[in-house]
């Protein structure tokens, strides 16, 4: 009995040392993961830096080479919630996930739209913003037509930037349309007015502001946007302390009305137009 008294005693005392060790070692994970997440590094740095790329009106060039636009708000906003200055890194498109994820910037504000196969690869916060795609032709190679079955046909050419949704939009409306894939999308819309094309497809509302802007050249074929998709920032994956943060400011600036106040002057108005022309 002695003995088995004494054995207990030993189990007893394993035991409470077995759990207050993995209390320690997950305090110290988690005071690890804190020091390691990408708010703490911004607070530590004074600087978020935002990875993003121009899409007229998301983010674009002033007349004086300085980024305007509504992710520009955004993120100024945001930096300046947070207590730092903002650093915008522009980055093609089609690499700018994996630029995220090698640490050349903080966090993706630039209209990327949350697709399941890009959480594959980050985390996402909630949306802050919806957009969808639109629509643009030429009035010459494209006359007559009204809707995007008279675009589905092979001998159709349909320009879109490299890397959007605009690409699986086109694929997914208009398959046999053939796909003509631009690094910048300032290239498509040239080719566009050049005849070179029939449609460009894109995030609205900038097809409908190329229309207005070219009516010799250029028309709707079908009013407003035929997909929506929610707008999220997209950060490193396992970083849970930087995803609560931005999802907390996103519940609250939507909550100020904010996000619809800047929505409706760049996507809404054409107050800013002479900005960049």
């Amino acid at each position: 009995m002695f003995i088995f008294r004494n054995i207990s005693s030993i189990l007893i005392i394993f035991y409470t040392l077995f759990i207050m060790t993995g209390f320690v070692q997950a305090a110290n994970l988690q005071q690890q993961l804190t020091r390691e997440s990408t708010i703490e590094k911004v607070m530590k740095r004074g600087v978020l830096r935002v990875g993003m790329d121009t899409f007229l009106p998301w983010a674009m060039k002033d007349k004086n080479g300085q980024f305007i636009g509504f992710e520009i708000d955004v993120a100024t906003r945001l930096a300046e919630d947070m207590g730092v200055k903002v650093e915008f890194v522009p980055t093609k498109w089609s690499g700018i996930i994996p630029a995220l994820l090698t640490g050349k910037f903080d966090v993706i504000i630039g209209g990327m739209g949350i697709l399941p196969k890009r959480a594959l690869k980050v985390n996402f916060t909630e949306p802050y913003d919806y957009s969808g795609m639109a629509i643009v032709a030429s009035s010459t190679l494209a006359k007559n037509f009204n809707s995007l079955d008279d675009f589905n046909a092979p001998n159709i050419q349909i320009a879109c930037k490299l890397g959007t949704t605009a690409v699986a939009a086109t694929k997914k409306f208009m398959p046999k349309a053939k796909l003509r894939l631009f690094d910048d999308e300032a290239h498509a819309y040239q080719e566009l007015r050049n005849g070179n094309v029939h449609a460009v497809v894109a995030s609205a509302p900038r097809p409908a502001f190329e229309a207005l802007k070219y009516p010799e050249t250029l028309f709707l074929p079908i009013q407003g946007t035929f997909t929506k998709e929610p707008i999220g920032f997209a950060l490193k994956k396992g970083d849970v302390d930087s995803l609560a943060f931005f999802n907390s400011w996103i519940t609250t600036v939507r909550h100020e009305g904010w996000f619809d106040e800047r929505h409706h002057y760049w996507f809404e108005t054409r107050d800013w137009a002479n900005l960049i022309e």
